[in-house]
Formats: structure tokens, sequence, C-alpha cells
């Protein structure tokens, strides 16, 4: 296979990914449309809030980070039973539901740093376990190189992986840009308000809430997502790349899902696999206690499959109290995954 080939396949895998993390510019998750308001508005030392909401006790604290698109109120059939068990906190990153928009460019390393100083104007401490969906996957790595003596552990759902491919052919998410300048250019534009106007079609929905539809008029809200997606695979990724082996120690969970590891391309001869699988695989082995299941979901698995997450979460959680390695995850879900012991390198095609 030609490295040229396989460039493509990741580009349709990322298009694949991405385009399946909502409905629209706002409010994209089903648990977003029920709107809980904002929790507690932290200020940060530029004068912005960031929308923090935390609740239960104990240690070490988990951290969530939504994927592109969603806010903190994605994680509302998970945060709640965590919070049972442990301190639980996730937020809205700058430009989603409660929290004001920042500083172009909205790469990764800003959005960790924003998190960070969130952290500390509320006095939240650690230890941490970092829970990433999606693009919150890379957030969550680069948070945690910033503190990497608190993070205690890594659980990553569907994650994407960074990358750099050759400009000319294109990071894949073509389609969704064109979405969100469309809804830029609408809130520049100022028409009559959403769902009266079809200017608006695929900005807002009949699930978005009534703060969704007022902040749906505010173009630097719509800057901010461009400015995140665009840095997807650029400064995000390359920042990502720079880490190295700093997290390697950190143990890790990566839980795929089927449907999106099904729409990826496949790679092998006798037992083919879907790329998507193979990268998470490699993401996984590349840290020294680190694990890789995939599991029947959408890519929205904190929907779909909420006690798959919570159960992973709750093992990190009990491992970092008793200061050993978590268990191994258990088998895959499906038989499109060869279960490789702990270690062993994924399979390479030639």
């Amino acid at each position: 296979m030609t490295l040229r080939r396989t460039i493509l396949m990741a580009v349709a895998v990322v298009a694949a990914l991405l385009s399946g993390c909502g409905d629209g510019g706002l409010a994209r998750s089903s648990a977003a449309a029920a709107d809980p308001g904002p929790a507690r508005l932290v200020r940060l030392p530029d004068d912005r809030v960031i929308n923090l909401r935390c609740s239960g006790h104990g240690a070490p604290t988990v951290l969530f980070e939504a994927g592109w698109g969603s806010g903190g109120a994605a994680w509302g059939k998970v945060a709640p039973t965590v919070s049972k068990t442990t301190r639980a906190c996730a937020y809205d990153r700058a430009g989603y539901e409660y929290s004001d928009p920042g500083p172009l460019p909205r790469d990764g390393a800003s959005i960790a740093r924003d998190l960070d100083l969130a952290l500390q104007a509320a006095g939240e401490k650690g230890p941490f376990i970092l829970v990433g969906h999606s693009a919150g996957g890379l957030y969550a790595r680069l948070f945690a190189a910033r503190r990497p003596q608190e993070v205690k552990g890594l659980v990553l759902l569907d994650p994407t992986v960074e990358r750099r491919s050759p400009q000319s052919l294109g990071d894949g998410l073509d389609g969704i840009r064109r979405r969100v300048t469309r809804c830029l250019e609408a809130s520049q534009a100022q028409p009559k308000r959403p769902f009266e106007d079809p200017q608006w079609s695929g900005c807002v929905s009949a699930r978005t809430s009534p703060h969704g539809l007022e902040i749906a008029l505010r173009p630097d809200i719509w800057r901010n997502q461009l400015s995140e997606l665009d840095e997807i695979f650029g400064r995000t990724s390359d920042q990502a790349i720079r880490l190295n082996d700093l997290l390697n120690y950190i143990p890790v969970y990566v839980i795929t899902a089927s449907d999106t590891a099904a729409s990826a391309p496949k790679v092998g001869y006798g037992n083919p696999q879907s790329i998507w699988e193979l990268q998470h695989q490699r993401l996984a082995f590349s840290f020294l206690h680190g694990w890789q299941r995939t599991v029947l979901s959408s890519h929205l698995m904190m929907n779909d499959r909420p006690e798959v997450v919570i159960d992973a979460v709750l093992a990190m959680v009990q491992a970092a109290r008793a200061n050993t390695p978590p268990e191994a995850l258990a088998p895959s879900e499906t038989t499109t995954t060869t279960d490789q012991p702990f270690g062993a390198a994924p399979p390479v095609t030639k």
C-alpha cells in the first residue's frame, strides 16, 4: 500500500468521524438540548469567563473534555454517576454554551491553558483523571502535558489521532468547514432569527435551546468554532506530535466506537482491520500501560453506551487510589479487531 493511499484513507476516516459529531453548529449532542444553564462562571486572568460544572467529592477529580461542537452538557449521562464516587468536572470550552469566546487561534494548547486557568480560578486541585471524546482526546492529552505529575489516567473515547498530511490532500473537513463558514456569514448578515430564514439551515435545529439560538447570532462564537476546527490537523496535531513519550507512563484506556471503525477503510490480508482501530491500537500501545477496546456504539458513545464510559472511568479512579495500573479492558465487542496481548505492537501492512 502506498503512502498516498494510506493518507487518503486517513482523510476519509477523519471526515466520517467529525461529520458525526453533531447536528449543526450549536448544542450538538442530545444531552446538550436539555440546557441545564450555567453552573459556575469562573473568571480567567484576561477577564473571560469559563462555565465549570463540578459535583461530588473525593480524589482523583475526573475532568471531562467534550469533542468538537459540544460543551459540558454532553456528559449529562455520565458525569452525575461518576460524581457519586469522586469529584467530577465538566466545562464549556471557549465559545461554547456559557463560556466566553477566546482569542484566535483556538488550538489545543490554548484550550488546555484555558482549562488549567479555570481550575486554578475555581480552586479545583488534582490529582486528575482526564476523559476526552473525539477531538477532546487531543485536548485531554495536551492538558496532561501541562500537569504531568497530577494526571493519573486518561480515558479516550473514539479519540481523534494527530496527523499532518500533504496540503494538497486536504484534511477531510471541508464539508463541515463550509457549514460553519455559512453560519458565520449568516450571523454577520443578521438575517431573520433562526428558523425564520433558510440561511440558518444546519446552524441550529429544533433541539437547540433558547440560549443556543441567542448565541448563534454572535459571529465571534462561529469564529471560535471554525478556528478550533482548522487547528485540529494544524497546530493542535503539531502540539500533540511534540509530546513524544512525555506522557507514556500515564495509564490510558482507548475505547473505539464500532460505527466509526466500520465506516473507515480496512487494510491487511486474511483478517483485514479498520484503519481507525489500528490507529487507536497504536495510540494505546504507545503508553506503558495502555489498552484499546471496540464497543458497539455510534461516535457519541457517552450517549449510546454511558455504562461503558462510566465503568472505564471508575476503573481508572480505583487504580489511581490504589496507586497501581488499572486492569485491562474487557475484550472488544466486535469481531473486526484481533485482540492482542498487552504491549503487543499492532499489525503492520506492507
